[in-house]
């Protein structure tokens, strides 16, 4: 009957939907799956208790049937997949099994101690003759050290001395090309690099010079004689400690008439305020009248070391010369004048203090 046939036709449309007599016979024994078009997608947050806790939804992964559970948060905020413990324990597995026959890596080779390259700044500055490591700490303290153009104010920076530019008060510290120069000190000139109350001193002597040179021991003022600049700050120090031994050589004008034994008496030594100190060489070197002309030769280097034995003695100094620091002589160098030693003479005063 085009009737039924017209019911089919109706039907059509509710195929797969509740009521279809088909349906219900092949569901009659067991429990009905539902179709696509019946199951809920609400599996986030706002599911009802009563629906179904997989299928597509919008936080299903990637679309995929049966997206991953989700964790709720509360405010309706976002979400994270909440992974068991037994998801977790295969994935650790998974990662063993992965790299358990792996060798262990090759880490570069290395000398010990490579991960601190370079020298301390302060130790640097140090040896370069700008005072003792703390004394340098000070100068970085201050703001007055630069490494490549930046003021260092961090203690315990570490440098290249090769490679790195380290510059004191805008001065270039050499670290590595030395420079070695005599200066015959005139009297009256202060045996320090610069004088705050204005006096002459040695810095008038080289303000020139691009690199900081600082004096390898002192003269008294009055004091006129071979005096060594250089910013070779281990030399220097070696120069002036008496470990080394180093020999000072002055010409001493006193007045007579002195008594034979007065070279023996410096030879033993004589009894100072401060210990006793002893000449390793004494002799006259001209007499005219009473006046006489003496050399006196030792190694030590306390503060007017030289007059204070000559006036112990009896013989009060009227004019003082050093004419000599180790193998450095003063020959016919000018009052006043400074020049460059040559590479003999570096090498001699090197080869006196062992370097």
């Amino acid at each position: 009957m085009r009737s039924s046939g017209s019911g089919r036709n109706d039907g059509r449309g509710n195929y797969r939907g509740a009521g279809n007599s088909k349906d219900e016979r092949q569901g009659a024994g067991r429990p009905r799956k539902p179709r696509p078009e019946e199951r809920r997608y609400d599996v986030g947050p706002g599911a009802s208790k009563d629906g179904p806790k997989s299928g597509r939804g919008t936080t299903a992964r990637g679309g995929a049937k049966g997206g991953p559970r989700q964790s709720q948060q509360r405010d309706g905020g976002r979400t994270a997949p909440a992974r068991s413990r037994e998801y977790e324990t295969r994935a650790e597995e998974r990662n063993r099994e992965r790299y358990a026959g792996k060798k262990d890596l090759k880490l570069p080779k290395t000398f010990p101690g490579a991960e601190l390259e370079g020298e301390r700044l302060q130790k640097v500055l140090a040896r370069a003759g700008y005072g003792s490591r703390r004394a340098c700490e000070e100068l970085i303290e201050q703001a007055r050290v630069e490494v490549n153009g930046e003021i260092v104010t961090e203690q315990g920076l570490r440098v290249d001395p090769e490679k790195d530019e380290i510059r004191v008060d805008g001065l270039t510290v050499a670290t590595q090309s030395y420079q070695f120069f005599s200066l015959n000190k005139p009297a009256g000139v202060v045996s320090t690099m610069e004088d705050p109350e204005g006096r002459q001193c040695l810095g008038d002597y080289v303000t020139n010079r691009e690199t900081r040179l600082f004096h390898v021991g002192r003269l008294d003022t009055e004091t006129e004689g071979v005096i060594l600049l250089t910013n070779h700050g281990e030399l220097a120090h070696r120069l002036t400690h008496p470990r080394y031994g180093v020999k000072k050589t002055y010409l001493a004008h006193i007045v007579g008439p002195i008594p034979r034994d007065l070279g023996k008496k410096l030879k033993d030594g004589i009894q100072l305020e401060d210990g006793y100190a002893r000449a390793d060489h004494f002799r006259v070197v001209e007499q005219t009248g009473k006046n006489y002309l003496v050399e006196v030769t030792l190694h030590e280097g306390r503060k007017h070391i030289v007059r204070r034995m000559l006036a112990e003695a009896g013989f009060p100094v009227d004019k003082l010369v050093r004419t000599a620091f180790g193998p450095i002589t003063l020959g016919d160098q000018k009052s006043g004048w400074l020049r460059r030693l040559s590479n003999t003479e570096v090498g001699m005063l090197m080869k006196e203090v062992d370097l």
